[in-house]
């Protein structure tokens, strides 16, 4: 047998074995979770918060609830400003170095993520095998392991305020500490892939991998786009399988993929290929798709992770455990990690699709969402819309924001959206339309609020140049993967930034 053919064959057979733990948590996710709090109590119960809040003396998952209070990034960052200056022992028991750098245009000032080794191990680098896993057992036929997997990631600098704390984006920690042998079967090189100037960057990776081997893609859609359509018109070719004629798999998360997924069928060849999401972020490794034939994820609840759940428009005292979640509600995400991260609001909201196993969409961010008039558009609702206006008009989306139009004495309030076309609607009168009826069928506060324009308008549309989210961000220093587009806000912020890369000679404006 090839030699390749049996690393392919020993490793999807590793990969399978890691599914008979996975089983065991789908069978018993209470026990999981609750012994994982225990854990997580007793690793960090003789630390500063651990102290501070009685660790060593909580008895279960309601005196938690009572004792321990949920925290955003803004009140743990005096706590993580003294660990990037070298303190230790603070929330959590093992040394903590790095930390990710997490940005996006929704914030001027960044985050700084503490990232243990056991955050690290036991949650970033499981979740990236169990994904592998995950598909072993979905696609048993898989010859993915003779090949390269094709990774998208970040960059990496040392922190200043100390010589031993350094800082990058999370897809770098995880490279840099990437076993050898994972190193070898991945490309671009280390040095390629964290490499700071981005769009230097995505010119040499295309340059490095077109005579490479590449059997699967991971990196986040909008960037990966970028990268696969300098590779096409570096090689010439037509689709992605003549550069890459072995390629069967694209593992994408970060964004929502439906605006991009047309593009990419239109790219790949879909015979034996797949794609994979998952739910990561710096914070934490949270779900992987494990089917093929559905793209909600399976929430991984091994890593050193204890999940409380929000119901939407409820306060931090409605916070609720796993076992009490409902399918269908809208649920804002709390943690607490083997990061040191306690009873922490992600930000991030979700919704479960089953509750057996416990399987979850992600449909936005907690602060992602237009409610400036009782109407409570949340991303999701956004995403579905603009997905059947799309295919209805055969229009292509590249990227999007919305915000409100305030009242005024003489007008009424309503929404503005600016929309970048990779292919645009032949009218875009009959895509304004198909979009504001898709979005009161999703969303009956929206659909209420529209009645007869009594609280909002019909929506306003700009259709943006191509290339304009791109300048924006560039002119904001945010290019790369762990720079998202606000997909939605309830202020005018983004909206009225990007007015300056509108041209007028491209912009149709429907009122």
């Amino acid at each position: 047998m090839h030699r390749l053919e049996l690393l392919n064959e020993l490793l999807s057979w590793k990969m399978k074995k890691r599914f008979q733990q996975i089983e065991w948590f789908m069978e018993h996710p209470q026990e999981v979770q609750n012994d994982c709090l225990s854990q997580l109590l007793r690793s960090a119960a003789q630390t500063e918060y651990g102290r501070k809040w009685g660790f060593d003396s909580i008895r279960d998952v309601e005196h938690y609830k009572r004792r321990v209070p949920v925290v955003r990034y803004e009140e743990m960052e005096p706590l993580v400003n003294r660990l990037r200056k070298g303190e230790q022992n603070l929330t959590w028991p093992s040394e903590v170095k790095w930390f990710a750098k997490s940005s996006g245009t929704t914030s001027s000032r960044s985050k700084f993520i503490p990232i243990s080794r056991e955050s690290l191990f036991e949650c970033h680098f499981k979740g990236g095998k169990d994904l592998l896993s995950l598909y072993c057992n979905a696609v048993p036929k898989s010859r993915l392991f003779t090949g390269k997997g094709l990774r998208l990631g970040g960059s990496t600098a040392i922190n200043s305020l100390n010589d031993d704390s350094f800082y990058g984006d999370l897809s770098a920690i995880i490279i840099e500490h990437l076993p050898y042998w994972v190193t070898m079967m991945s490309t671009p090189s280390n040095k390629v892939s964290l490499m700071d100037e981005w769009e230097e960057k995505i010119d040499t990776i295309a340059k490095k991998t077109i005579g490479e081997d590449v059997t699967s893609l991971a990196g986040v859609p909008s960037w990966m786009l970028v990268l696969v359509k300098k590779v096409l018109a570096i090689s010439g070719a037509k689709d992605l399988k003549e550069v890459w004629p072995n390629l069967e798999l694209y593992m994408h998360g970060g964004v929502s993929f439906a605006p991009y997924k047309e593009q990419f069928d239109a790219l790949i060849p879909q015979d034996g290929f797949h794609y994979f999401q998952t739910f990561n972020a710096s914070e934490g490794f949270f779900g992987i798709q494990d089917r093929t034939e559905a793209d909600d994820m399976l929430l991984m609840l091994d890593y050193g992770i204890y999940y409380e759940f929000i119901p939407s428009g409820g306060s931090e005292d409605d916070a609720i455990p796993l076992e009490a979640v409902e399918p269908g509600v809208n649920y804002a995400m709390v943690i607490s990690t083997n990061g040191g991260l306690w009873r922490y609001a992600l930000g991030d909201t979700v919704v479960f699709t089953s509750c057996a196993p416990y399987r979850i969409r992600v449909t936005g961010r907690t602060k992602h969402f237009i409610n400036a008039f009782g109407e409570e558009l949340i991303v999701e609702n956004a995403e579905r819309a603009l997905q059947f206006a799309s295919e209805a008009t055969d229009a292509q989306i590249t990227d999007y924001t919305a915000g409100p139009v305030y009242m005024s004495q003489d007008a009424q309030g309503g929404h503005e959206w600016i929309i970048e076309f990779d292919r645009p609607p032949e009218s875009m009168a009959t895509f304004s339309h198909l979009l504001d009826e898709q979005l009161k069928k999703l969303n009956t506060d929206y659909e209420a609020k529209r009645h007869k324009d009594m609280a909002l308008n019909f929506p306003k549309i700009h259709a943006a140049p191509i290339g304009t989210f791109h300048n924006w961000l560039k002119s904001k220093d945010k290019l790369g993967g762990q720079h998202k587009v606000p997909r939605l806000s309830n202020d005018r912020r983004f909206v009225e930034e990007l007015y300056p890369f509108l041209h007028s000679s491209n912009e149709e404006r429907i009122h």
